[in-house]
């Protein structure tokens, strides 16, 4: 993976995470403790005068508890060749064994944060925590969207980072 300036990244707005899918890493390569899941829903941007990443994670999912615990993450892009591995990387839990390897990434070293990236991914967005919060019920204006998506009231919780480094291969 090469370094790229921030300004050199372009995505698609609309359709990058819906259509594309990323994968967000949390934890600490070097120490082998971290988990990857596949997320559809989030926002590149600029907050505070910084680039960054939005993410948003349901609370029963393993990878929050590495976001809870580390204070970075990644976030990767794959080709299409990965689209069966980003498929399992969502559906399945990091507690019930290692999803990684049975997707068949490699996770790497990022060159800025302790948590990984993968040799696969076509674009890496290396992120340190800036702000956290669950969402509440309460708070939302349509109630429709209330209801269709959060049935079981499990309310993402947000997670925005600093994006300090970018990679592409």
């Amino acid at each position: 993976m090469n370094s790229i300036p921030l300004s050199d990244v372009s995505l698609p707005s609309f359709t990058v995470f819906d259509k594309g899918w990323f994968l967000v890493t949390a934890g600490d390569f070097a120490s082998g403790r971290f988990n990857a899941m596949t997320v559809s829903w989030g926002f590149l941007g600029t907050m505070w005068n910084k680039p960054v990443a939005q993410i948003v994670i349901r609370p029963q999912r393993y990878t929050r508890e590495f976001l809870d615990e580390f204070d970075t993450f990644t976030v990767s892009a794959f080709p299409e060749s990965c689209r069966k591995a980003l498929a399992l990387l969502g559906s399945k839990s990091g507690r019930d064994g290692d999803k990684i390897a049975e997707a068949g990434l490699h996770p790497v070293a990022a060159t800025t944060v302790a948590a990984p990236t993968f040799a696969e991914a076509t674009l890496a967005l290396e992120c340190r925590k800036l702000y956290r919060q669950e969402m509440k019920g309460e708070s939302f204006l349509d109630r429709e969207v209330l209801r269709q998506m959060y049935p079981t009231n499990d309310l993402h919780i947000v997670y925005i980072g600093e994006i300090l480094a970018a990679t592409k291969a």
